[in-house]
């Protein structure tokens, strides 16, 4: 009798405690989405968005897209977590173009401290959003229900410690759950908005405001675009490591060949949300000030999420993200030299990529190739030497 994979996952204890206790941060990540700022008026919002409901896509719904939901309700979880997003996007660019963070970086605890700094960094960024949001709750007739003077302090502090709790959370999944919590704060936040976008999907399908040949085309678009992500996903090219002949006492072991599994796509999803976040930011800052500052007025109308700028800066972003996080992530310098006694042999046509030595430096920078490094794969392998070969 086959296994319920399912019922399996149940049955092992240390699995079934994590995914429970992600399910539980889950839970209380959608219940602060749902809890409004100190000082708003909840039923003028309500009125007020459905207002603006009939008017096409606006940035308030694409704010709203990757906050959950929270943003249109302005609870305290209204900036998501994207603030920690982009200062992790200035970071790790300020990593690449400053030797002495990168230097630091490297260092035993380096990581750690990089964190850290990004934490306070993701601080600075809140307080900035926040204090947008609060002049965008003030260009909303009857939205502050409290004196200007206290709901500007209150409601940055709100939104600032919402976001800090739900970088908590992230890092408490991360240790504690199944992994990967920012990523799912991100999908909880999506996956709860549809059940009201089928809805409202069947709604318009039965008051004849689409067609029903329409809705099943794009659905079986939607699919084949899924199985085709996963299929891209799943591929890897095969980099073959030859392994040199090794002594241990009296002992000589022979050569070994394996190979390093390069995923065809090692960026995954990271790009698409490194850009929405990138995109996000601007825009709640033109949203919040833009109604008192005609400059902002015009980043808004030309950022629009329906307009031609804004998805061709949306695409340029993910491309460059792609190849800037592959890059930061799989660096063939950084990655090719545990200990020097392997190398990935080239293909004998042209001159090998790089040059490392077993310290992970380039070495004979000035393109002087010994005779025996010019011998391509068949040459023996020279201990603490790393060829790379050409694609």
């Amino acid at each position: 009798m086959a296994s319920n994979p399912i019922a399996d996952i149940f049955r092992i204890r240390d699995l079934r405690d994590r995914i429970l206790f992600t399910m539980g941060m889950l839970m209380i990540y959608r219940l602060g989405a749902v809890i409004p700022i100190p000082g708003i008026n909840v039923n003028a919002l309500r009125m007020y968005f459905l207002a603006e409901a009939g008017a096409g896509v606006s940035i308030t719904d694409y704010l709203d897209f990757f906050a959950g939901g929270a943003f249109s309700r302005f609870s305290i979880f209204m900036l998501g977590i994207m603030p920690y997003i982009s200062m992790s996007i200035i970071m790790q660019l300020m990593v690449v173009v400053f030797p002495k963070l990168k230097k630091v970086s490297e260092e035993e605890g380096g990581r750690k401290k990089i964190s850290k700094w990004t934490r306070y960094g993701t601080v600075g960024v809140c307080i900035i959003q926040s204090f947008a949001v609060t002049i965008y709750a003030d260009s909303i007739p009857d939205a502050i229900a409290i004196a200007r003077s206290a709901y500007i302090p209150i409601s940055m502090l709100s939104v600032t410690a919402g976001t800090v709790f739900l970088m908590w959370i992230g890092e408490q999944i991360n240790q504690r759950g199944i992994g990967n919590g920012i990523s799912l704060i991100i999908f909880a936040g999506i996956v709860a908005q549809m059940p009201d976008a089928i809805w409202i999907l069947i709604t318009a399908v039965r008051a004849g405001d689409l067609n029903p040949v329409f809705v099943i085309v794009v659905f079986a678009m939607f699919v084949v675009v899924v199985a085709l992500v996963i299929y891209e996903q799943r591929g890897q090219r095969k980099i073959p490591v030859h392994y040199a002949k090794r002594v241990v006492g009296r002992r000589m072991y022979g050569a070994q060949n394996t190979y390093v599994p390069f995923k065809i796509n090692p960026s995954g999803v990271i790009p698409v949300i490194f850009a929405s976040s990138v995109m996000t930011f601007p825009l709640q800052i033109a949203q919040g000030m833009g109604p008192g500052v005609r400059w902002l007025q015009t980043v808004a109308y030309w950022l629009r999420p329906d307009g031609s700028a804004y998805l061709v800066t949306y695409t340029l972003l993910i491309v460059f993200f792609a190849y800037f996080y592959t890059q930061v992530t799989l660096n063939p310098i950084e990655i090719s030299v545990p200990d020097g006694r392997y190398f990935v042999a080239h293909n004998g046509w042209g001159r090998p990529r790089s040059h490392v030595t077993n310290r992970g430096a380039p070495a004979n920078a000035s393109s002087r190739w010994s005779d025996e490094e010019r011998k391509g794969p068949f040459a023996e392998p020279v201990e603490g030497v790393i060829h790379e070969g050409t694609s």
